[in-house]
């Protein structure tokens, strides 16, 4: 039997914390769950400082869950 890495990896460590960071410079940030597997994240989400819907961008990596 041919074991890959998705297939691998224990349900423990199959989810990483990232650090979402706003890119209208307003320093908000916020953290989110994502696959381990999946590529970097960018979502457009609310920013209460600039009072409007921008980009936010995968920064850093926090821990694994």
């Amino acid at each position: 039997m041919f074991l890959t890495a998705a297939a691998y990896v224990p349900s423990a460590f199959r989810y990483i914390l990232v650090r979402m960071k706003s890119a209208a410079e307003t320093g908000f940030c916020f953290n989110i769950r994502r696959l381990r597997l999946q590529e970097k994240l960018v979502l457009l989400r609310y920013d209460p400082i600039a009072k409007q819907r921008v980009l936010f961008t995968e920064k850093r990596k926090i821990r694994s869950i």
